[in-house]
């Protein structure tokens, strides 16, 4: 059975342009049930999706790759 997702954390946005020009896209990292270790899932471009944290509790590792794929779709189909 797959570990599921209790704690998230997604780093900083960059800041406005131009002055967040160079500035790292956010990260999405995961901690799952019954470890310690944190997992890096990936980062995306805030002006084109958007997470929170209690997006990915109680997902696995493959369902919160699913809802970025998802999102994604969505917004280049929009």
């Amino acid at each position: 059975m797959d570990k599921k997702i209790i704690a998230t954390r997604i780093t900083s946005l960059p800041r406005p342009m131009p002055q967040g020009m160079f500035d790292p896209m956010p990260e999405v990292h995961v901690t799952l049930e019954n470890e310690r270790t944190e997992h890096y899932l990936f980062t995306y471009y805030p002006d084109e999706l958007s997470f929170t944290e209690k997006d990915f509790i109680g997902l696995t590792l493959s369902q919160a790759h699913q809802l970025k794929f998802k999102k994604d779709k969505q917004y280049l189909q929009s």
